[in-house]
């Protein structure tokens, strides 16, 4: 990561800014030639990038124009003789990480060129973690309803239409909420997600619009809300069927305003958001019930997106279950597990009135109390919730909590030494106890290597 390119017209400038970053450790290329140097630049790739303004070929301000269209760009510094606040500002406009004047102050150089490797690193780590999270929060399956979801998503995420997502629990209105925001255009800004039912109704002011230092007992500090937190990005307004009539009202303000108040202030501030909720609930019932203001239910509902239940559309459980049993073996270390036809075929079968949801739980339950690497129809009939034997007879305990603990963490333990070649020292690491503490568990619940 410590790579830095100079693009500057003077040799000694270049070799100046090159010795002072080697003895740092840094990896340094410069070409006087700016021409050259961004040829190399569309090949290579280079956490940090000194450029000069004044140039015979052409200008730097015209190079960071350039570089700014590539994919994979480095967070540039500008230099120049001739220093001036118009030069900076414009250099901020165009990407620049920073500005610096000629001649060049040693230390303000090396911070200057430290806070842009670290941006580097931590814009890395971020892209990381959202393929992580791209992973963990897609929506998968190839079902004609689901197809039919993701190409309206994709239509309507370019716009800053507000969509409402209905569905039965568990369904994934969340992952469409996500799926919206990652494709529009302010999937750069931040997602932000409020859970309306989750919060007490004398505190949802306070969590969707902020308050002043002094608004109420034990607001003893001015808080930042939800609508502020998504300014630029998207407020994902879930269970919104739960929230009290008089949050509604407010909602329906800002909706309509464009600004919200915080509570105990008398300022307007200007929010953007793109505004996406989803309920469970039949929201025109509840506007029939007195529950739900018609006003607000028309200005949520200019998309409507309808998540159908897991039992209408069991073509995508096969889908799933890999999907679930790849994210859950890699979370714990486990080797990958296949679940063979006849387990699938039991999967599909099944009702699932908890949806996408149950459907996740059972499969780590499965994972975590079937030691195998091929799982069968028979290793998981006894775990699955619409079990016959599924209340006294699962597992054959009963119904002591301490029983089913017992069996849960036999199973696991076994599964981690059979993981792990019956090697005692890796497995007692891996479960983060003493070696002795493990002996004591096998013989309690009668573990033997076979």
């Amino acid at each position: 990561m410590n790579k830095v390119l100079i693009i500057d017209d003077e040799i000694e400038i270049c070799e100046s800014i090159k010795m002072i970053l080697e003895y740092d450790d840094y990896e340094v290329t410069y070409f006087t030639d700016a021409i050259k140097g961004i040829e190399h630049l569309k090949e290579n790739n280079y956490s940090v990038m000194f450029l000069d303004i004044q140039m015979p070929k052409i200008k730097g301000f015209e190079v960071l124009d350039q570089i700014s269209q590539f994919q994979s760009k480095p967070n540039v510094i500008m230099i120049s003789a001739h220093g001036s606040l118009a030069n900076a500002v414009k250099a901020t406009k165009l990407g620049a990480f920073d500005f610096i004047e000629k001649p060049i102050d040693r230390d303000k150089l090396l911070i200057s060129v430290r806070n842009a490797n670290e941006r580097a690193k931590l814009l890395i780590e971020n892209q990381k973690f959202r393929k992580v999270l791209d992973v963990e929060y897609s929506m998968v399956g190839s079902s004609d309803a689901l197809t039919q979801i993701q190409n309206t998503i994709s239509r309507v995420a370019k716009s800053d239409a507000r969509v409402l997502v209905t569905g039965e629990n568990g369904t994934g209105k969340e992952l469409a909420a996500r799926e919206i925001h990652y494709k529009s255009e302010r999937n750069g800004k931040p997602f932000v997600e409020v859970n309306c039912a989750a919060i007490p109704n004398e505190l949802i002011e306070s969590e969707l619009f902020g308050h002043e230092k002094g608004a109420f007992t034990g607001a003893n500090q001015q808080r930042i809300g939800k609508f502020e937190a998504a300014n630029q990005g998207t407020l994902f307004l879930d269970e919104i069927g739960d929230m009290s009539l008089q949050a509604q009202a407010k909602v329906l303000r800002a909706i309509e305003d464009g600004k919200i108040e915080r509570v105990g202030g008398n300022k307007k501030i200007n929010v953007d958001v793109r505004i996406v909720s989803a309920t469970n609930k039949n929201l025109e019932q509840e506007i029939e019930n007195g529950n739900f203001r018609e006003d607000l239910f028309h200005r949520l509902n200019v998309i409507p997106i309808i998540i159908p239940p897991l039992r209408e559309r069991k073509n995508d459980i096969i889908e799933l279950v890999e999907h679930f049993s790849k994210i859950i073996c890699e979370k714990n270390s486990f080797a990958q597990v296949k679940f063979n036809k006849s387990a699938l075929d039991l999967l599909k079968a099944n009702n699932w009135s908890g949806n996408i949801r149950e459907l996740k739980n059972i499969v780590e339950r499965i994972i975590i109390m079937v030691p195998k690497d091929v799982i069968s129809a028979d290793d998981i009939s006894l775990l699955l919730p619409n079990s016959k034997t599924k209340n006294d007879d699962l597992l054959n305990i009963s119904n002591s909590f301490q029983e089913f603990k017992e069996v849960t963490e036999r199973a696991f333990i076994l599964k981690q030494l059979e993981l792990n070649d019956w090697n005692i020292s890796k497995t007692s690491d891996i479960l983060d106890i003493q070696r002795s503490h493990l002996y004591t568990k096998m013989k309690k619940y009668g573990i033997e290597k076979d």
